[in-house]
């Protein structure tokens, strides 16, 4: 198990307000979007604010790079150990 994935689970669920998931139902190599966990652009929006807010990290919503990085759990987690900055 990995702290960090553990601590963004906590972060999507809360920054998105998904009050009837835990972080143990979000599988860290699933999707976020589409058919995985069901996220949407706005979604996006708001948990680019929140990653911004909690590790610092600087996210440009146009980059095909950011878009990989959101892919997943897992992603995400690669993404904020190389970039934080918190």
């Amino acid at each position: 198990m990995n702290p960090l994935h553990d601590e963004i689970k906590q972060l999507i669920i809360h920054s998105l307000n998904l009050e009837d998931i835990a972080p143990a139902d979000i599988d860290s190599h699933a999707a976020l979007f589409g058919e995985g966990l069901g996220l949407d652009s706005i979604d996006a929006l708001e948990l680019g604010v929140a990653l911004q807010k909690r590790y610092g990290l600087t996210l440009s919503a146009e980059s095909e790079e950011t878009r990989k990085h959101f892919a997943s759990v897992a992603a995400l987690a690669d993404f904020v150990e190389a970039n934080r900055t918190k």
